[in-house]
């Protein structure tokens, strides 16, 4: 037969099944013949988008399959608070508080073990429970309404809300020069020149309700005028030679200002303290004379008072002996309550006698023919008036008792305050101290603090400091000072710190029902839901993983086709998640790649029965089959050595499409060529 080969003219036939269908004939082409696919399942149903807190949630689609298979239902991204029945498709669940908010991208699917059909996408929104009606915050706070240019002024309400919504704060008619802290509401500056800052508005919000304190104004007065003091007394213009000289002024500030003396003029032989401008000393014997110009005055730093100049003579001895002055004045004196002193003095050559005083409290009066100090000091004396100096003159000589104080102390009982005050506090959980305060004269009490933490507030009524801090307020506060005052009188607390720590780490938790079988060349998948409490970064992890299965640790899941060589069990999978610190894991779970019934196809065609060259073909010896799963490239043949055979069934064909050819082989082993192609879809 040289180079002739078997000329396949007819085409070959594929028949479904084991059911035969003979054909031939001259087409180039091949014929096929398929029976019906299988038919996807379907789904409907409108799932509800949106569910109160703590109120029950349920959505059970529709789902039919028009070839009756049985049916199975699964889910995508289902929320952590559901629970997803799969042989029903329910999806059902209560969500909580830590539940609110909006779970995205929700997927639930039907599946006939062949084909897939899903419901599109849809959000379930938790929506917050209605906690009723919004209640406003309070704000309280007396602001100061003047300031002296240069000096600071400062101010900061005291607000709080009944619902625990955060609070900010808005001003109105700003001073130009103050600035305002929008977190705590404060208002400090310090003013460069005088003015009036009026209708200054400070209110706080919840968010949805302002509410302010009333309109105040600022006024700005210049520095004050300085007040110069006062001096006055009558110096004694003689003394005898050998006698005990001394003269103490009188000087007082209306400004309250310390005050130091001078003298110019000085006698020789007298001292001088600038203390308390006492003048004294005992001209020596023989010593006479006069001393001139002697001027004593006062300052208070800005201005000064002189007395008049004054002259001292000295005189001869005589025979005038110098008074005696005696008593003990109380050093101490109380607010509303009379004080009285008297001194007792004598002349032992009967002279009358004058008294003087010098640094008299402005409180008191003095008798210079008694030299009875007496007063009742008022609230606004609370303080130590010192170098008082009380004397007697006989007109020739003066004596002065010791220099002495007075300490003007309140009648008023302190407040009492007491209370341990944790030195802890955690982030997101509430911090509370509140002192326990007590005034034995019944006043009213009033707090304040210091060094308040700015994620506290503080009640000026009440004591109470409180608050929950935040991930940005770790560290410690220092230096926190709690007062109480009945108005005269101030007590407090020792200063405290608060460290405020990191909250204890919360476990993450997982959910999720993965589907545990599937067909070998159906896609799988399945991506559990997962949550962090403290909004911490999630890992995933995977133990078991089945092999033709790939692995996401951003979002766990777990996805894949098997193929036939699969076909089995993958036992003690499981999926884990994890925040660094702490992981939770699904129940462990077993996946099976189940086996599928393998179909079959029939191929039937006509002998050939000439050569290319037109020949007889008289030495035809048998076929070869060849297919595969794409059309060029047969990965798979058989060889039947029987001329007379005309019809060939491939058994065990895993679903997909496959194509056919034949050729046809003499005794030479000469083959023709491929046959036309034909085709079938294994389902």
């Amino acid at each position: 037969m040289g180079h002739t080969r078997p000329r396949f003219r007819g085409g070959i036939v594929v028949a479904l099944g084991m059911a035969l269908a003979a054909c031939g004939g001259d087409e180039e082409e091949a014929a096929a013949a398929a029976d019906a696919e299988n038919q996807a399942p379907e789904i409907a149903g409108a799932p509800p988008t949106s569910v109160d807190e703590d109120v029950p949630y349920t959505f059970k689609p529709s789902a039919t399959d028009p070839d009756g298979d049985p049916l199975i239902f699964g889910i995508d991204a289902k929320p952590a608070w559901a629970t997803f029945d799969t042989a029903t498709g329910e999806l059902s669940g209560t969500p909580s508080t830590d539940s609110v908010g909006t779970h995205r991208g929700i997927v639930v699917w039907v599946s006939d073990g062949k084909k897939k059909t899903h419901l599109p996408p849809f959000d379930v929104t938790v929506r917050p429970k209605n906690k009723g009606p919004n209640n406003p915050p309070t704000i309280s706070g007396t602001p100061a309404t003047q300031v002296v240019v240069g000096t600071a002024y400062t101010f900061t309400p005291t607000a709080s809300d009944p619902d625990g919504n955060p609070l900010t704060f808005s001003i109105r008619n700003r001073p130009n020069w103050a600035a305002f802290d929008a977190a705590t509401g404060g208002l400090q500056g310090t003013p460069p020149s005088a003015g009036t800052f009026s209708d200054v508005t400070i209110a706080v919000s919840d968010g949805q309700v302002a509410v302010p304190l009333p309109a105040f104004t600022i006024l700005v007065t210049p520095p004050p005028v300085n007040s110069p003091p006062v001096i006055s007394g009558v110096p004694m213009t003689s003394v005898e030679a050998g006698r005990a000289y001394a003269f103490v002024p009188t000087a007082n500030d209306p400004d309250g200002d310390n005050l130091i003396f001078a003298v110019s003029g000085q006698p020789s032989w007298a001292a001088f303290d600038t203390g308390t401008g006492r003048l004294s000393g005992t001209p020596p014997t023989g010593t006479t004379g006069t001393t001139g110009s002697i001027v004593i005055s006062v300052t208070d730093g800005p201005n000064t008072a002189s007395l008049a100049p004054f002259t001292i003579t000295v005189t001869a001895p005589t025979s005038n002996t110098p008074p005696t002055i005696d008593g003990t004045p109380a050093t101490t004196a109380t607010q509303g309550t009379l004080y009285s002193f008297q001194p007792t003095a004598a002349d032992a050559d009967g002279d009358p006698l004058t008294f003087s005083i010098a640094n008299r409290p402005a409180w008191a009066t003095f008798s210079s023919s008694t030299g009875r100090l007496q007063g009742t000091p008022g609230a606004s004396h609370i303080r130590t008036y010192g170098n008082i100096v009380i004397s007697v003159s006989d007109g020739k000589s003066s004596t002065p008792l010791a220099a002495f104080s007075i300490a003007v102390e309140s009648s008023n009982t302190p407040p009492t305050i007491s209370g341990t005050p944790p030195t802890t506090a955690t982030v997101g959980t509430q911090y509370s101290f509140t002192p326990t305060a007590a005034d034995a004269d019944g006043g009213t009490l009033t707090f304040s603090i210091t060094n308040r933490p700015a994620w506290a507030t503080f009640s000026s009524t009440t004591g109470r400091l409180q608050g929950t801090p935040a991930a940005a307020n770790v560290g410690t506060f220092s230096s926190i000072r709690i007062s109480v005052s009945d108005g005269q009188d101030t007590a407090q607390l020792a200063a405290f710190s608060i460290t405020v720590a990191d909250a204890p780490n919360r476990a993450p938790t997982i959910g999720g029902t993965p589907l545990t079988a599937v067909l070998p060349g159906v896609a799988y998948s399945f991506t559990p839901t997962a949550n962090d409490p403290d909004g911490d970064t999630l890992t995933f992890s995977i133990a078991n993983a089945p092999a033709w299965a790939s692995f996401d640790p951003a979002t766990g899941r777990l996805s894949g086709t098997p193929g036939l060589q699969h076909v089995g069990t993958t036992s003690g999978i499981v999926i884990s998640v994890s925040d660094g610190e702490a992981s939770d894991s699904l129940a462990a779970f077993d996946l099976a790649v189940q086996a599928v019934a393998t179909g079959s196809a029939t191929l039937s065609w006509t002998p050939p029965t000439t050569n290319t060259d037109g020949s007889p073909l008289t030495n035809l010896a048998g076929y070869k089959v060849y297919w595969g799963t794409s059309q060029g490239s047969y990965s798979s043949s058989v060889t039947l050595n029987s001329p007379g055979i005309t019809t060939y069934v491939i058994e065990n064909l895993t679903p997909g499409t496959y194509f056919f050819v034949a050729t046809a082989f003499n005794t030479a082993g000469t083959e023709s060529t491929f046959s036309g192609v034909a085709s079938k879809t294994i389902q």
